[in-house]
């Protein structure tokens, strides 16, 4: 094989392009005009607004297209490697086959770890990524609930991780050091007898605010980071307020480069778990009235509206649940943004004229 294979794995993401790289013109005509052939039509029954069945199942047979493109271009590269590679064997030697043949392998979790011989730390990848996707799909289905698809995100985590930890034992077997079949799970119990923490593990749970801190043992500001997220997300949906969802990401983006922060002081110096915000853990009387007052419009909401809302328009012949939906929940809100802030601004200026006595 003459044409470097990861450049032609790469170029397969078009499906048929990686094939005629590797002149295999028959085959890469067949995906080229089968994929882009099924997306324009693809793109035509959503112009003519068709009906979801026929778009749905043409995705379908896109998807599964370009995935059979993928696995073709892998086996023919893996043939062509296999035939023209060097195998010498010895360890330490960078034999440039073995490397290409690996990594392609280590696109799919686990497989380039079972290349390398690592059976139990690529089934752990391995059940991992795709166990998940079950599960998740299982859990949507069953409780007919899209909104769990969300977790999907987490699969790039999975997949990101898998390939790093094959380019790692990939380098080590190059070395000449000795490769232990032990699973991730192990690694991380071994670590943590040692009282040691990775700052790679670190990084990647710090994608989810809080789960990052709570590795490094910061309990505390961990929980808060991530039930402010999560409370955030909850709140801004129910009381209907989009102005505010600048705050997601603002919060996002705090949490993980907190967390960056702390991961490199860690071993260095002692890590403090403060808290994020001091001031709720001393005025918890505030934050029992915040909850009360989320309860009973929660209850409201959800409880007394759907069922006395009708009543009361066929009694007073008034649409009350439009009167609800557009002024009762923006008066209310409003309110209590006013509130808050008038307690800010009395309350700093009551401390600064503390200071100043």
């Amino acid at each position: 094989m003459n044409r470097h294979p990861l450049a032609a794995f790469l170029l397969a993401f078009f499906p048929g392009v990686g094939h005629f790289y590797l002149n295999k013109k028959g085959r890469g005509a067949l995906y080229s005009i089968s994929f882009f052939g099924c997306l324009a039509l693809v793109f035509f029954l959503f112009v003519i607004h068709a009906d979801d069945g026929p778009i749905l199942l043409m995705v379908f047979l896109v998807a599964a297209i370009w995935l059979v493109n993928m696995l073709d271009i892998i086996v023919t590269l893996l043939k062509g490697i296999s035939i023209s590679g060097s195998t010498d064997g010895q360890p330490g030697s960078a034999d440039p086959s073995e490397r290409s043949q690996t990594m392609l392998f280590g696109f799919v979790p686990g497989l380039g770890h079972f290349h390398l011989g690592l059976m139990n730390r690529g089934l752990t990848f391995m059940i991992g990524f795709f166990g998940l996707i079950v599960m998740i799909l299982f859990v949507a289905v069953i409780s007919n609930e899209g909104g769990f698809l969300v977790f999907l995100g987490v699969l790039p985590i999975v997949w990101i991780y898998s390939f790093y930890d094959v380019v790692q034992q990939l380098n080590k077997k190059q070395r000449g050091e000795v490769l232990f079949d032990r699973t991730i799970l192990e690694d991380f119990e071994e670590k943590r007898e040692e009282g040691k923490k990775s700052k790679t593990i670190a990084t990647l749970l710090a994608i989810f605010p809080g789960a990052g801190h709570m590795y490094l043992g910061l309990q505390r500001r961990g929980f808060q980071l991530m039930a402010s997220f999560l409370l955030a997300i909850y709140i801004l949906d129910v009381l209907h307020l989009p102005v505010f969802l600048f705050l997601i990401p603002l919060l996002w983006f705090f949490s993980f480069f907190d967390c960056l922060q702390k991961a490199t002081k860690h071993g260095k110096e002692p890590l403090e778990d403060a808290p994020l915000i001091a001031y709720f853990s001393n005025h918890q009387k505030w934050i029992g009235i915040v909850l009360i007052v989320l309860g009973v419009f929660y209850l409201f909401d959800h409880v007394v509206m759907p069922v006395f809302g009708p009543k009361l328009q066929a009694f007073l012949h008034v649409d009350v649940q439009m009167f609800y939906d557009v002024y009762f929940q923006t008066t209310i809100v409003s309110f209590l943004i006013i509130a808050g802030g008038l307690k800010l601004l009395f309350g700093s200026k009551e401390k600064k004229e503390g200071r100043e006595q």
